[in-house]
């Protein structure tokens, strides 16, 4: 994948093709460029590890935009997107006869949605896994990421995005979200990369690797993923954890070509294996498969 950004002949604005960091596939690089020109937030899922996060800080880098990211809690509520205004501080200064407390806007604190309308150029604006909040948090962003605006009740003032900011949303699918929302949202769900998209992301993070390795690990690696029964498949970014350590350790690739999972749990599994439930299971297939074998 070619890295930076190329020019739209009919806008000449640029356009999202992945960095040389960030392998995109053709159908990722199109769901980016089509809610860039269709001014629609794009809303990303996929496997927890598979890259959603990191995709708007390549998005950004290869626009030369500045990011702005929010991550979302289970106690994040919209309006702290907007502004938070503190009352309590505005008080305690007025009983202190602080001269601060005469000016309102001492008290109001930007939140990031006013960050990203605020800023000169136009942002790359993160509101990073939105499942995680209350179910009523999508519904109440409607209204500002429509109009790309909000008034502060505070001050009687109307905030104004200067430019439509790229708004990139991500979620892990712990909750619904509303059809409401959805609505307003452009749409990709990131599949799991297939062994030939994972050789050139592993490429991309371990250029000097040798290939028999790489081919032997991207086995197990997708041996496991199969297997029956698993609680959580490893993702992506363990796939690279566990690259890293087996360089570190200086295993060799035939010690991985003598590996086969249904009988033997790999080298430093604990990079790819993250639950008890997934290791017992993993121990008992072995077991049972060493028994047969005998």
């Amino acid at each position: 994948m070619t890295s930076g950004t190329s020019g739209d002949p009919d806008r000449g604005s640029p356009r999202f093709e992945g960095t040389d960091s960030y392998v995109a596939t053709r159908d990722l690089t199109v769901a980016v460029n089509a809610a860039v020109t269709l001014e629609r937030p794009l809303l990303i899922k996929g496997e927890p590890g598979t890259g959603k996060t990191v995709l708007a800080l390549e998005v950004a880098r290869a626009l030369g935009a500045p990011l702005i990211e929010w991550h979302i809690k289970s106690t994040t509520k919209a309006q702290q997107g907007l502004y938070e205004y503190d009352a309590v501080s505005r008080l305690r200064d007025g009983q202190l006869g602080d001269e601060r407390v005469h000016d309102i806007r001492n008290y109001i604190k930007r939140g990031k949605l006013w960050d990203a309308f605020a800023a000169e150029e136009r942002p790359v604006l993160l509101i990073d896994e939105i499942d995680k909040a209350d179910i009523e948090f999508p519904n109440d962003l409607l209204q500002e990421l429509d109009r790309m605006e909000f008034f502060v009740y505070e001050t009687g003032e109307t905030v104004s995005a200067r430019r439509r900011p790229i708004v990139i949303i991500t979620s892990n699918n712990e909750k619904e979200l509303p059809d409401a929302f959805l609505r307003r949202c452009f749409f990709h769900y990131i599949r799991f990369p297939d062994p030939e998209t994972m050789g050139a992301i592993v490429e991309v993070h371990f250029p000097k690797l040798k290939s028999r390795l790489v081919s032997e690990a991207l086995r197990v690696f997708y041996e496991l993923r199969d297997m029956p029964g698993l609680k959580k498949k490893p993702s992506t970014s363990e796939l690279l954890d566990w690259l890293k350590l087996l360089l570190n350790e200086d295993i060799d690739a035939s010690v991985l070509r003598e590996t086969d999972s249904r009988k033997v749990i790999p080298p430093l599994a604990g990079a790819l294996i993250k639950n008890e439930q997934d290791m017992h299971l993993f121990e008992r297939l072995a077991f049972l498969s060493r028994r047969k074998g005998d």
